[in-house]
């Protein structure tokens, strides 16, 4: 089969035909989002740990390995997400090659070398993946979906202002109902989208 792209050999049309509309979202719901959200997971848990005086086996960790750790975060990039599908074929587990991944990333910081056996510790893959997808959806929500709604609503709002004399004949059940205006038929759309919206 041919490495190079063909939208024919895509999963669904989400990812073939429709890419150009789908393109936003590839920062929340790709396979490349799905391990940098892991990332991000594992990175703050290790964090919490550190940060919980009950926890002696994990020390406080100063601000430059916590800097040290968001910088992983930060600048996760496409090899880094390729290193982490290349330890995959070997754990045979996604998840499992995200910790491996951390380990390794961890090694040139003294302090977190020190605790790298805390990566993951006491967690369930499900743990990070429930995490994970939450994040993605959250902030494909906040970054994306919001912000077109927002953009809806003030389009609509403008046209139910420029239609807001236009005479129309309303239904109900199929049937002629009282005559309306175009405005405010617009107008509940914008209320019901706005109060969907908070």
């Amino acid at each position: 089969m041919s490495s190079s792209f063909d939208s024919l050999l895509c999963l669904s049309p989400l990812d073939g035909r429709y890419v150009s509309q789908t393109d936003e979202l590839r920062p929340y719901f790709s396979e490349f989002a799905l391990i940098k959200y892991r990332i991000l997971v594992e990175v703050r848990w290790l964090a919490s740990l550190a940060a919980n005086s009950g926890i002696s086996e994990v020390p406080a960790i100063s601000s430059d390995a916590l800097e040290f750790l968001e910088n992983i975060v930060k600048n996760f990039s496409l090899d880094n997400a390729r290193a982490v599908k290349l330890i995959e074929k070997t754990t045979n587990h996604d998840v499992k090659a995200v910790e491996y991944f951390l380990k390794d990333a961890v090694k040139g910081h003294p302090e977190l070398q020190n605790i790298k056996e805390f990566i993951h510790f006491s967690c369930t893959s499900e743990d990070i993946n429930n995490l994970s997808y939450a994040l993605m959806f959250k902030d494909a929500r906040d970054q994306v979906l919001l912000p077109l709604m927002s953009e809806l609503i003030d389009t609509l709002t403008n046209l139910a202002k420029e239609t807001a004399n236009q005479p129309m004949l309303s239904r109900t059940h199929g049937q002629s109902a009282s005559p309306t205006t175009m405005g405010k038929e617009v107008a509940n759309f914008v209320y019901r989208l706005a109060r969907q919206r908070e």
